[in-house]
């Protein structure tokens, strides 16, 4: 029986907003799908893309509560430190662990509609780095949805675009300028759905982990230690789920092979920063205690603290150098 897809979730990251508002501008006021958006922000800040976004367009966009009926027409926004999660006709609001450190994670959403809504979803993927969103939209096309992804080249950020479509070939690429009209017409369309194998229990595990309805421990029941620790609790990171290199610690973080590089790079640099304060500092304290002893008439001493202060300099130096050669992204 033919089904009409009409279910839209969109996920951006980095450079998503200025995506998110000329998509949204396109998109006529009959619009016959919902739409959800999320967008990774931090914990603690206040968003209003809520009404930036109804501003840009002609439909009402809200922030998303939970039990909110699915509307369509309505865009629905995740707020800042909650999954935006899909039940049968209707969203959730969870605080489960966070993946590849967000919460709101685009994964989790796009994770939970598929398994909610099947064939009748799209899967959008817009600006943003790295690759978030991926493995979500691949749930999306696995479970008889469709995959529609903004052109690299028009994305002012290209990692989740260019991450998706090495793992979702779709048809349906374009422009921002495009895209919102792409969908109006996709979501005007009468699919037959096709047969998909049952959700495994790796997805449906995750799924749950997202709703926070697992019980910590059982995560470790069945999975192997990594050797790796986890960036958000430095707990023990278990190989998980049906991807390789996929990872979540015994709380239940997930991360990616490659939001884990990301993560212990940024942790690098800033032990590097730590250690270059570290020793400037301790510059300073010798410099302060030579003087005191140069008043004092302490030779010896005068001698052991201008070595100390000439050695720190020498060292610090050195360290300035090497985390400046490591690029811009080090200079903070």
């Amino acid at each position: 029986m033919a089904v009409q897809r009409d279910l839209v979730v969109m996920g951006a990251s980095a450079g998503g907003v200025e995506a998110l508002r000329v998509v949204v501008r396109q998109l006529p006021a009959d619009f016959p799908a919902a739409v959800l958006v999320v967008l990774h922000l931090a914990p603690s800040a206040p968003t209003a893309l809520p009404q930036i976004l109804s501003r840009a367009g002609r439909l009402r966009a809200e922030p998303a509560t939970d039990g909110a009926p699915l509307v369509p027409g309505v865009i629905q926004v995740a707020p800042p430190d909650h999954h935006l999660l899909v039940d049968d006709g209707a969203v959730t609001l969870a605080r489960g662990p966070t993946e590849n450190g967000h919460r709101p994670a685009v994964n989790a959403t796009f994770r939970s509609a598929a398994l909610a809504a099947g064939p009748r979803v799209i899967g959008v993927v817009l600006s943003g780095s790295l690759h978030d969103g991926t493995s979500g939209l691949c749930t999306v096309v696995e479970r008889g949805g469709l995959a529609v992804v903004q052109d690299p080249a028009d994305a002012l950020y290209a990692g989740m675009p260019e991450s998706a479509l090495a793992r979702v070939p779709t048809e349906h690429v374009y422009p921002a300028e495009v895209l919102g009209k792409a969908l109006d017409q996709l979501v005007r369309q009468q699919v037959e759905p096709v047969a998909v194998a049952p959700p495994s229990p790796a997805l449906l595990l995750d799924d749950r982990i997202a709703r926070d309805r697992v019980r910590r421990s059982a995560l470790a029941e069945h999975a192997p230690a990594s050797g790796y620790t986890c960036p958000d609790c430095h707990g023990t990171l278990l190989e998980a789920g049906d991807e390789p290199a996929h990872y979540r610690c015994r709380v239940g973080h997930a991360w990616t092979a490659e939001a884990l590089l990301a993560a212990r790079g940024t942790e690098f640099e800033r032990a590097l920063w730590t250690a270059l304060r570290s020793l400037e500092e301790k510059e300073e304290i010798a410099e302060r205690m030579k003087r005191d002893a140069e008043a004092r008439g302490h030779a010896g001493t005068v001698r052991r603290y201008t070595e100390t202060a000439r050695e720190c300099a020498s060292a610090a130096g050195t360290l300035r150098q090497f985390v400046l050669s490591l690029g811009p992204e080090a200079e903070r």
